[in-house]
């Protein structure tokens, strides 16, 4: 009896002991607060950041801070000048977080370990400082979709456990002082991906993944080798530069100023012989002054033997002499001063064609043009109106450049780009790409953008050549719609300005996924047809000799595009599908991909698209009101759901 007594006591005790273990690992929303806190007291040793005790009730509205709820999700603290350490056992604690940016900051120190952020699917530490190794814990983030670890003082091997990254989207490591080769990394779902300006050696991986990359993915590795950037491997690896001089895979990339100047690559016919021109008329003015030059020296000669012949002669005879001298010193003077006049000429041509980066509207002048022209270019993609650059400024700011075709513009003159790029210069909303500087000559006209890290919406719905485009989940259809609703509603009511050229190549995908609108506003420059921007071309349009755009034309193509978005079909594919067979066809597609709830929303979503795509104009809404249908069928959403927790459908929304 004694026994079965203490026995119960025993189990009493350890029951109530568990009870109290299991109380106090509850994570209450105030712990996030704490967290955050707890790395704002060793990362941001300026305290710029305006988090404190006293608001911890309102850390959900905290800046950068985003929260379900009452959890923290997102957090977004970019450019905020923090120059402390990353310090162990802080936002680690932040087991919802979803979203984790801490770049363009001053970090130092160490990654810590970031393995209970079980939720991640997105982190980036890229522009700062941190040393040491890749954390080999960030291959237990199996949700990851975005890891960017660039421009880093990162050192070691790069882990072949990131193989375990199954839905790893984007992966950047370049830019840091990592060594040793390669791992067969072999992601299905990778798309883009950079080593390159690390210390890396040895063969490159041949597999699915690494092979649809190009050389410029891995540049900057002089000890590298393989198929991939077409250097052949040997036990005894050339110097950088010294053989292979043939191949161009490691070379640097060219600058906007070889660009501009047309030197080296793309040159036309028509530059070449303006190039020779050019150099025949350099040469022929040296050769000019050259005989000059010697003509002077011939007639100093000259002039120094008819004085030792005068001087047996008459003083007259001396100043004849003298005088013959002064009037070919003032000829050759003369010469040279013509010479230095078209000199300066040619400079002030220069100048001119050169002209001024003009920064927009309450933009700081971050770099001049002098440091834009000696920025490396890649090149991103051709567009009707011009062609997109990625820009390295050597401060490591990156930006984009489109340098518009001259010949599409010619009816544009020098005072009405400047009122145009004024007013687009002046627009500013989360869901529009900036446009934060311009630039033109006579003949070169550059516009200057924030770089979107994360590619076009026309490269996320139908993927590469190698991968089966699938329709993308509709809550990332609803998010993504709602996003560009937005950024057009803003062009069109608070600066009654017309996009012009709808279309999903033009719509980028920001830092944190969020969709962008580019190349607004510039279809007023030009009447040049866009082959690609047919299928979003609406009806009026296509039957209208000047193409003026309109606000209902943006409106018809907004209704093309939601169709592209729900089905993952480009728009010939559904230009002429009457509106009473859209919802059948629709669900075709996506009866693999849906449940019931799901068909429900998806047709409320077609809806709006069938009513932006009536063929009368004055029948389509106006783009306040399908905001409004839009935000409709996302409250609709949220009521269903309740306060259920994220799921697995839900986050891929984010």
């Amino acid at each position: 009896m004694a026994a079965s007594l203490q026995t119960f006591i025993f189990f009493l005790l350890s029951l109530f002991f568990y009870s109290i273990s299991s109380i106090s690992s509850i994570h209450t929303p105030h712990n996030d607060a704490i967290s955050i806190l707890a790395f704002k007291s060793k990362a941001d040793l300026s305290n710029t950041l305006p988090f404190s005790h006293n608001t911890t009730q309102f850390f959900c509205k905290w800046k950068g801070v985003q929260c379900f709820n009452s959890r923290v999700i997102r957090l977004v603290l970019q450019g905020f000048n923090l120059r402390g350490i990353f310090a162990e056992n802080t936002l680690s604690r932040l087991n919802q977080l979803r979203v984790l940016s801490l770049q363009d900051n001053s970090l130092t120190g160490v990654i810590p370990d970031l393995s209970n952020l079980i939720n991640l699917k997105s982190l980036f530490l890229d522009h700062n400082s941190f040393s040491g190794a890749i954390p080999p814990t960030i291959s237990s983030f199996h949700r990851l979709k975005t890891l960017d670890l660039s421009f880093n003082n990162l050192t070691g091997l790069i882990p072949n456990s990131l193989n375990d990254l199954n839905r790893l989207y984007y992966l950047r490591l370049d830019s840091n002082n990592l060594n040793g080769s390669i791992p067969p990394i072999n992601i299905a779902t990778l798309q883009i991906f950079n080593v390159s300006r690390n210390h890396l050696s040895g063969a490159i991986p041949v597999t699915q993944s690494l092979i649809k990359f190009s050389s410029s993915s891995f540049s900057f590795n002089p000890n590298l080798c393989g198929e991939i950037i077409k250097i052949e491997c040997s036990s005894h690896q050339p110097f950088f530069g010294v053989e292979n001089s043939n191949s161009n895979s490691n070379s640097p990339p060219p600058s906007m100023a070889a660009i501009v100047l047309n030197t080296g690559i793309n040159r036309s016919p028509k530059n070449h012989k303006r190039m020779l021109v050019i150099i025949g008329f350099s040469t022929g003015i040296f050769v000019l002054i050259v005989t000059v030059l010697c003509f002077a020296f011939t007639l100093k000669k000259h002039k120094q033997k008819l004085k030792r012949k005068q001087k047996q002669s008459n003083g007259g005879g001396q100043t004849m002499a003298s005088d013959s001298s002064a009037t070919a010193h003032a000829a050759v003077v003369m010469r040279i001063e013509e010479e230095n006049e078209l000199e300066e000429k040619v400079k002030k041509m220069q100048m001119g064609r050169s002209g001024s980066l003009t920064f927009c509207a309450g933009e700081s002048q971050l770099y001049s043009l002098e440091q834009l022209m000696k920025a490396s270019a890649e090149l991103l993609g051709k567009g009707s109106i011009g062609t997109t650059y990625k820009a390295v400024l050597d401060n490591r700011l990156i930006v984009s450049v489109k340098r518009l075709e001259s010949s599409r513009m010619a009816g544009t003159n020098k005072e009405q780009f400047e009122r145009h790029m004024e007013s687009v210069g002046g627009l500013r909303h989360p869901n529009l790409v900036p446009l934060r500087a311009y630039f033109q000559a006579k003949q070169e006209r550059l516009l200057v953008y924030d770089y979107q890290p994360n590619g076009s919406l026309f490269s996320l719905v139908h993927g590469s050549k190698s991968t089966r485009a699938k329709p993308l989940h509709w809550t990332s259809c609803l998010k993504i719609a709602e996003d560009i609703a937005q950024g057009l509603s803003y062009i069109h009511q608070a600066w009654r300005l017309v996009h012009g050229n709808l279309k999903s190549a033009n719509v980028l995908l920001g830092s944190d996924f969020e969709a962008c609108l580019t190349d607004y506003c510039l279809s007023t420059l030009t009447s040049v047809e866009d082959s690609d921007s047919q299928p979003y071309l609406a009806p009026e349009a296509r039957k209208s000799n000047s193409r003026e755009p309109t606000v209902k034309c943006d409106i018809y193509a907004y209704g093309v595009l939601l169709l592209e978005l729900l089905t993952g079909k480009a728009p010939n594919e559904h230009l002429n599908a009457k509106p009473s067979e859209l919802v059948k066809w629709v669900r075709s597609i996506r009866e693999e991909h849906d449940g019931p709830e799901e068909d429900l929303r998806m047709v409320m979503l077609l809806e709006v698209a069938v009513a932006c795509r009536s063929s009368a104009a004055e029948q389509r809404p106006t783009m306040w009101q399908v905001l409004k249908m839009i935000q409709e069928v996302k409250e609709s959403v949220l009521n269903v759901d309740g306060n259920h927790e994220f799921n697995e459908n839900e986050e891929e929304s984010m």
